[in-house]
């Protein structure tokens, strides 16, 4: 777990409140979520994500603007 990403109890408490796929749970999601947290606590740009931690910034982007 990197620093700032969510802990398995904060997890816990904000998962129930996020949209299922058509299939059920969203694979991944919480990855996308500590991108997006990593992103407004940083303020950097998608492209500055760190691809070992959270895959392609695109990629992340494009999870969070669907979610929208």
């Amino acid at each position: 777990m990197a620093r700032g990403d969510l802990t398995d109890e904060e997890w816990s408490l904000i998962e129930p409140h996020l949209p299922l796929g058509e299939r059920g749970p969203i694979p991944g999601l919480r990855q996308q979520f500590n991108a997006v947290m990593w992103r407004f606590r940083t303020g950097s740009p998608w492209r500055d994500l760190p691809a070992a931690e959270f895959g392609r910034g695109p990629r992340s982007m494009t999870g969070f603007a669907r979610g929208r």
